[in-house]
């Protein structure tokens, strides 16, 4: 039997002004970002500060390669918290504890494997994309640490999300903050004192990821009973899995066919030189802040298409992403003003580095690829609310066009135009992403059918 289970103090999506309830969502959301992003930008500004050039190349080469095995753990854990914000919006707390059980019995396998695989297959990867040989030792050492904790943070990120499911994005902010400070101080301790390399900031990494996974399942168990299940929500219900497995597996996969692209694309710079490795790191470092305001929304208008969706409220969502995109067009244009001023100077600040080639090329990617956020930001709204709705195969066509648009960067455009093509190459594919997202979107039988409503 179906009860209400709002709680008071999280934001009330299903209800009131639309734009309204986005920011207060997207606020705390936005902060738990910027402080999950300093996990690994505090690494690079000290690896690139304290040890060189060659060691912020190392991190650099190893980020495509996390996001494809991490990055698919947490794909799934996304796409298992979305069945839990839609139970929620329906109203249903038997199913919302079956969606939390189900979720962790599928968490704890897929990390385990993702592990396993990890393993076997990161120094075999490293050399397979050209990794120059004086970062190949620095690069495995990182990445291999790194990979041996996906349990860590896999559980972080299901925890925060069934949190958010329920609208409450404060609380996982506050123990990013935490933990966070943490991170910062032991990346200090390891790197510069224990004389670790880059090896003690993937330690810091792992460590404070754990503080932030121990204090949200405290805050779970003490203060929202409503996500702990009981023995008998474990037993296996085949449709919930079924369910659970389709929409994690299908946002694990969406992420895992773009990290693999942006392997095939790190492939293609790491064939330009450490330098070059250098400057492409310290600039996607500052991408990654700087289109987080983008990034979040879009994330954060999953949960309200989710809940939306459990209510029956279509024309919400149609409004919605009307809102996003508007606020998107806004951010953009602040981005690029302060890119105009700062862009070289962040790059500085960041890398640590004095060299012409990292300063100058770091410096065109933030120009050139800030304009661009506001078709990332509607990309990113209009896939999450695909899947908030719950189509689990359309939106990975987008991601099938990315990964196909980056091999044909590799092989036909980088050669020839080497960093101009890769600073080029995602914002290209954006925008053919995001025409085929919105019009997927649009042509959706449950969206389409609010239409004549005047929605």
């Amino acid at each position: 039997m179906k009860r209400e289970i709002r709680i008071a103090k999280n934001v009330d999506m299903i209800q009131g002004p639309i734009f309204k309830s986005l920011v207060l969502f997207a606020l705390p959301l936005l902060g738990s970002n910027i402080f999950q992003q300093l996990y690994n930008t505090v690494d690079t500004m000290i690896v690139g500060n304290y040890l060189g050039d060659a060691s912020l190349a190392a991190i650099g080469v190893c980020t495509p390669i996390y996001e494809l095995l991490v990055g698919f753990a947490l794909g799934i854990g996304n796409g298992l918290a979305i069945v839990t914000a839609r139970s929620f919006g329906a109203g249903n707390e038997e199913e919302l504890k079956k969606s939390v059980a189900a979720s962790m019995v599928i968490g704890l396998v897929s990390s385990l494997a993702i592990t396993l695989i990890g393993q076997l297959c990161l120094n075999p990867l490293l050399r397979l994309l050209n990794t120059p040989g004086e970062i190949i030792d620095q690069a495995y050492g990182y990445i291999s640490t790194v990979t041996m904790f996906v349990l860590v943070m896999f559980a972080y990120n299901l925890c925060a999300g069934f949190l958010r499911s329920i609208g409450n994005s404060f609380m996982p902010l506050m123990f990013l903050i935490l933990s966070s400070c943490i991170n910062i101080v032991l990346d200090i301790l390891f790197i510069t004192r224990l004389n670790m390399g880059v090896k003690g900031a993937a330690v810091a990494t792992v460590i404070s990821q754990g503080i932030s996974v121990v204090l949200c399942m405290v805050y779970i168990f003490k203060k929202t009973k409503m996500l702990v299940p009981k023995r008998r929500h474990f037993q296996t219900d085949r449709a919930m899995y079924r369910e659970l497995l389709g929409q994690g597996f299908s946002m694990g996969f969406m992420s895992s066919i773009v990290s693999a692209g942006s392997v095939i694309l790190q492939y293609g710079i790491n064939g330009l030189g450490y330098l070059v490795i250098a400057a492409h790191t310290a600039a996607r470092k500052l991408y990654m802040f700087t289109s987080m305001p983008v990034i979040t929304m879009g994330m954060a208008f999953s949960t309200f298409v989710s809940q939306n969706r459990g209510a029956d409220k279509g024309d919400r969502i149609r409004r919605g992403l009307r809102y996003v995109a508007v606020y998107d067009v806004v951010v953009t244009i602040v981005v690029v003003v302060l890119m105009l001023f700062c862009a070289s100077d962040l790059v500085r600040w960041i890398s640590g580095s004095t060299e012409p080639a990292v300063l100058d090329n770091g410096t065109r990617y933030l120009l050139i690829v800030s304009p661009f956020y506001v078709v990332l930001g509607v990309l990113i709204a209009t896939r999450c609310a695909l899947q908030g709705l719950g189509q689990k195969l359309l939106p990975l066509v987008s991601s099938v066009i990315e990964f196909f648009g980056k091999i044909l960067f590799v092989a036909a455009f980088i050669p020839r135009f080497q960093y101009m093509a890769v600073i080029f190459c995602e914002p290209v594919i954006w925008c053919v992403m995001t025409a085929q997202l919105l019009y997927t979107f649009y042509h959706d039988s449950y969206i389409r059918s609010f239409r004549k409503a005047g929605a």
